[in-house]
């Protein structure tokens, strides 16, 4: 039953000091979050948060939101804090968007029940997202062959597992017609951004962004990440370019002069410049690469030790166990059983 409007108004429009006049237009934007097990709080806040602001600053119901999990109970977010959402998965969302708001263990949270639901939605005409690993409901839906998505740079490896026929791309956010996803993070706050600007205008997704302290909005391709002279703390431009082609190549083997004839240099001078600039060699680099990969499988895939080694390159078991344990500290075995 709804609320009456002046509850809908206490609720939806806090009081503010600044404001921004807007036209009358669109009814508001209904929102439906849904919440699973483990989901990443700083995600579903950075998504929220920039709709209450623009309710906030026009002093109008522009964005209304509904928060549910899958069976009406509270959820725990990934940090332990429980959060009570409004109820259970409706039959049939309001018209607008819904949001599934991913975290860790995606591959488990992520049930083909959501995936049902999710899908029953987008057919009903409802744009439907994922922030985080969202993509996954997405992807248990069917609905992200031939689109343009994306999900976590960490949960990449292990989504191209579970779903080798979908390519997601390693941007902030994407928006494809009724599809829309996001990697999480702060990039929610983009996304949300990026909806206001288009439904409410410019002015009023710039006014938003000052009210939550951001210097710069982003735009849909910006990448997830720092870029490699940031990653690796060195502006050496053969080591920077050598990295990339290291990266690039890791899962087809290590080929050291295949790289030095990439970056103009004899393979002795790679050598040394690694050594010299990130304190391990190129085969090191490449080995902490597949291990780095290799965790990120056993987290979010239910793939055996023996299948992540040799999804990440190693010919045996004992090799991948024995680097796995000199890296973490601890055997494959043991994380498994640890976060499954």
């Amino acid at each position: 039953m709804s609320l009456p409007e002046p509850h809908l108004l206490e609720r939806y429009v806090a009081p503010g000091a600044a404001h921004v006049a807007l036209a009358e237009g669109q009814p508001p934007l209904e929102v439906c979050f849904v919440l699973v097990p483990r989901f990443t709080m700083l995600a579903f806040t950075s998504a929220l948060e920039p709709f209450r602001m623009a309710n906030q600053l026009t002093g109008r119901m522009l964005f209304r939101w509904s928060v549910h999990s899958l069976d009406g109970q509270p959820v725990h977010c990934s940090n332990g804090l429980a959060v009570l959402p409004d109820g259970p998965l409706p039959a049939e969302a309001p018209p607008g968007c819904v949001l599934v708001c991913g975290g860790v263990t995606p591959d488990t949270t992520m049930t083909p029940a959501l995936g049902h639901w999710v899908r029953a939605q987008w057919r009903r005409g409802r744009t439907v997202g994922g922030l985080c690993t969202g993509a996954y409901a997405l992807a248990r839906a069917g609905i992200l062959g031939g689109r343009r998505f994306t999900l976590h740079w960490e949960n990449i490896a292990g989504f191209a597992e579970t779903f080798p026929e979908l390519q997601p791309l390693r941007q902030i956010f994407c928006v494809d017609e009724r599809i829309i996803s996001c990697a999480g993070g702060v990039a929610a706050a983009d996304l949300a951004l990026h909806l206001i600007s288009e439904r409410c205008g410019p002015q009023l997704a710039r006014a938003v962004m000052d009210m939550c302290l951001l210097s710069s909005r982003r735009d849909a391709g910006a990448a997830q990440r720092g870029s490699m002279a940031a990653r690796l703390a060195t502006r050496n431009a053969t080591v920077l370019r050598a990295a990339e082609f290291l990266e690039a190549e890791s899962e087809h083997g290590f080929d050291l002069e295949a790289c030095a004839r990439h970056v103009g240099v004899a393979p002795r001078q790679v050598q040394r410049l690694f050594r010299q600039h990130l304190g391990r060699t190129p085969r090191q680099f490449v080995n902490d690469l597949r291990l780095d990969r290799g965790r990120m499988l056993l987290a979010e895939t239910n793939m055996s030790v023996i299948e992540v080694a040799m999804a990440c390159g190693y010919s045996t078991r004992s090799a991948f166990s024995k680097g796995f344990r000199a890296r973490f500290g601890h055997s494959p075995q043991s994380f498994t059983g640890f976060s499954g």
